[in-house]
C-alpha cells in the first residue's frame, strides 16, 4: 500500500460543454503556467479527449490529472493531483502545511474550473441543452 501523498486534491465540475472542447483546453500547453504557474508538467498519458495525466516538477512533484468523462449533455471534469512539496517549500516543513497545501490548490483549481465553465459554456441557461459541437 502507498502512503498518502501531503498534496492530494480530487475535484469535479460538470461542464454542459462537449469532453473534446474541455480536453483541448488541458493539451493546449500555453494555458498550463496559467494554471499551475509554479509547476512544470511533462505529459506522462494524453488520452485525446478523455484527458491528460502528468507528472509535475517544480514546487510540487508527482502526479497530476484531468480525466474528462461524458455525461448526460455534458463532461464531468475530474482533477485529481497526488504530490510531494518539492525541497525547501514551505509544505515540505510539515504534514499540517501538506494538508493546507492541498486545500489552496484545489481552491485555486475550482476558480479555474468554474472559469472555464462559464467561458465554455457562453451564458448557456441552466436546463438548456449545449450548442452543437459545444
Amino acid at each position: 500500500m502507498h502512503p498518502v501523498p501531503a498534496v492530494d486534491v480530487i475535484d469535479e465540475t460538470f461542464l454542459a460543454v462537449a469532453r473534446e472542447r474541455v480536453a483541448a483546453e488541458f493539451a493546449d500547453r500555453a494555458r498550463w503556467a496559467a494554471y499551475w504557474p509554479d509547476l512544470r508538467p511533462e505529459i506522462a498519458h494524453d488520452r485525446g479527449p478523455a484527458g491528460i495525466r502528468w507528472t509535475v516538477t517544480g514546487a510540487l512533484t508527482g502526479t497530476m490529472e484531468v480525466w474528462c468523462e461524458e455525461v448526460l449533455d455534458g463532461t464531468v471534469l475530474h482533477f485529481f493531483l497526488r504530490a510531494e512539496p518539492g525541497p525547501g517549500s514551505r509544505a515540505a516543513r510539515s504534514r499540517r502545511l501538506g494538508r493546507a497545501e492541498s486545500v489552496r490548490r484545489h481552491r485555486e483549481f475550482k476558480a479555474h474550473a468554474f472559469a472555464l465553465k462559464r467561458r465554455l459554456e457562453a451564458g448557456r441557461p441552466a436546463g438548456v441543452p449545449p450548442l452543437a459541437g459545444g
